[in-house]
């Protein structure tokens, strides 16, 4: 049966005050009564007062540790204590606590984490550079000779990276269509210019969100498999097994990749702008009236043709850029879990944040081109 850890000071007369310990002083039950730690330390401070353990009934080894750090590393005097609790004081005490050494700070610290952190970023820009540099060479070698061009690997990861996506783009684009239409039909209904809602979607989707979505979707899935994919390479040396047999890296590996995302990006925006548009199409019917038919027939007018060429030019930037960006990330991957996990990790956050950049970009150079 567990008892309660208690502390009490007893004095008697014609002798010293004697501190009282009973109970099971374990480091679980002290953390229930954290007053007690103050206890032993407050009256560990009072050289006059004796010890009296012997109506403990359990004593951890942490609880041990605790009194011998309040007594200062030294048994007090007039110390009464059962022979297999004393064992534990001894022990700590033929043994040196550690004692946590904090590093300082300091400015120069600081400026060599600060250099540190600059020598990484244009480290990682080189390596970019290199790679996109590779792959350059790779698509000349490839235009003189069409029969090293690797079909199989572009379409696994076609597959990949947009067939098996074409489940999860459809559902958040739909969903977007939906409280996009909403929102805007709330504020159309008081001007009275419902049917601007369909001008509004439509630039707004096949400009924007339709590619912005899908991109942002891609670089979270498939960015992410890229570089955990190349990353597992690295720790089972199935890279270093490439190079041995004289395979290149960029040819079989990055190539295939760049080429299968700048490919799928643009269908995948189609695929994404088409199911926000249905899903504003059902909003704006229920909240606003505006029938299917009326939707379509209207749809070409409000949006020129030239946003929908616009919208997949920038998807397929958006690809190349996840792409590399996902390949960059898994070489950099060393042969341990850790850089495995860290590196995925930095890929997505790069690829999206590349992303939104190339967006903005897009839509400052583009800002006046392909408006009714």
């Amino acid at each position: 049966m567990k008892r309660q850890p208690t502390l009490g000071i007893i004095k008697q007369e014609g002798e010293s005050a004697c501190v009282c310990l009973s109970g099971d002083w374990t480091l679980s039950n002290l953390t229930m009564e954290p007053t007690l730690q103050q206890g032993i330390k407050q009256s560990a401070t009072d050289s006059n007062l004796h010890w009296d353990l012997r109506t403990v009934n359990v004593l951890d080894s942490a609880t041990a540790l605790l009194l011998w750090q309040a007594w200062g590393q030294k048994m007090p005097t007039g110390l009464k204590i059962k022979p297999e609790h004393q064992r534990l004081l001894h022990k700590w005490q033929s043994q040196a606590v550690p004692v946590l050494d904090l590093p300082g700070f300091s400015a120069g610290q600081a400026t060599d984490y600060l250099s540190q952190m600059i020598l990484d970023v244009f480290g990682q820009l080189l390596n970019f550079v290199t790679i996109m540099g590779q792959l350059v060479m790779d698509s000349g070698h490839l235009l003189r000779h069409p029969s090293d061009i690797p079909w199989s690997e572009i379409s696994i990861t076609i597959y990949e990276s947009g067939v098996r996506a074409l489940g999860i783009t459809a559902l958040v684009g739909f969903l977007i269509g939906i409280v996009l239409s909403y929102l805007s039909a709330l504020q159309l209904k008081l001007f009275g210019a419902e049917i601007y809602i369909i001008d509004i979607l439509g630039l707004s989707i096949i400009r924007e969100l339709g590619p912005l979505l899908a991109a942002i979707l891609v670089a979270g899935r498939s960015g992410s498999a890229m570089t955990a994919q190349i990353g597992i390479m690295r720790v089972t040396e199935e890279l270093d097994a490439l190079s041995a047999m004289g395979i290149s890296h960029s040819l079989r590996l990055v190539l295939p990749k760049v080429a299968a995302l700048t490919i799928t990006m643009p269908l995948l925006s189609v695929w994404t702008s088409a199911a926000a548009l249905i899903g504003g199409m059902f909003s704006a019917q229920n909240t606003l009236d505006i029938s299917y038919q009326q939707f379509i027939m209207k749809l070409p007018d409000a949006v020129p043709l030239l946003n929908v060429f616009i919208g997949l030019g920038k998807s397929a930037v958006f690809g190349l850029m996840i792409a590399l960006i996902a390949c960059h990330f898994g070489f950099r991957i060393k042969p341990n879990t850790e850089s495995l996990g860290n590196e995925t990790t930095n890929s997505v956050v790069a690829a999206i944040t590349v992303v939104i950049m190339v967006d903005a970009l897009f839509a400052i150079l583009f800002m006046g081109v392909g408006m009714p």
